[in-house]
């Protein structure tokens, strides 16, 4: 009988801070993709933000609280502690090294997948992992059942040798620029992001003048 191969999913993001839509992402990546493991990986050097990210060991402490019930999911730190700017073809390469015949499966938010084609080396995370993205509306589904709406656009989807699958998701405008600017005027977050994150950034007082 043949076994299929490993399917490790690869989740990038600031994490400035983790908010609930990353957890139903990485939750709806592990059911629709039956992934066996996925590893979440806080961006070390971000040189595609506009602004500066909090500091690295907040936002690998808080991946960690809002991971910790999921089982299958492994924060990886290894971007934080890489110099220089992150490159997401330098992590799956090394993920590649490191789990000889495995799938890897590179899941992206929206936005992202807006982004990819300006992704550096974009051309060989291609032909590494399988794109896997967030489609967070109901309008249109294919023939075989998969929903496009949300991501029907795309340019990533016409991109040449591009393998992809997409993600089904609840509609939500959550983002993290709208936790910490609820934090910074005094607003609660309890419904936004993990309970445990909620209690960090309090403690910590994190977000308080963004």
């Amino acid at each position: 009988m043949t076994t299929r191969p490993r399917r490790i999913g690869v989740f990038g993001s600031a994490f400035d801070p983790p908010h609930l839509s990353h957890l139903a992402l990485v939750r709806a990546a592990i059911t629709q993709l039956g992934l066996d493991a996925v590893r979440v990986l806080p961006t070390g050097y971000a040189w595609h933000k506009n602004r500066p990210l909090s500091p690295a060991a907040h936002r690998l402490e808080m991946a960690r609280l809002a991971f910790a019930d999921e089982p299958l999911v492994q924060v990886d730190e290894r971007e934080l502690h890489r110099p220089g700017p992150t490159y997401t073809i330098d992590t799956l390469n090394e993920l590649q090294a490191e789990t000889p015949g495995a799938e890897l499966y590179l899941i992206l938010g929206g936005d992202q997948a807006q982004a990819f084609p300006s992704w550096h080396r974009w051309q060989e995370i291609v032909q590494i992992a399988i794109i896997s993205i967030a489609a967070r509306s109901a309008a249109t589904r294919t023939d075989c059942g998969t929903n496009i709406g949300a991501v029907s656009t795309t340019p990533l989807l016409n991109l040449p040798g591009v393998r992809f699958r997409i993600l089904n998701l609840s509609p939500t405008s959550l983002s993290a620029t709208e936790v910490r600017h609820r934090v910074a005027v005094g607003l609660g977050i309890n419904h936004l992001v993990p309970a445990g994150v909620a209690r960090y950034i309090d403690q910590h007082h994190l977000y308080l003048n963004s």
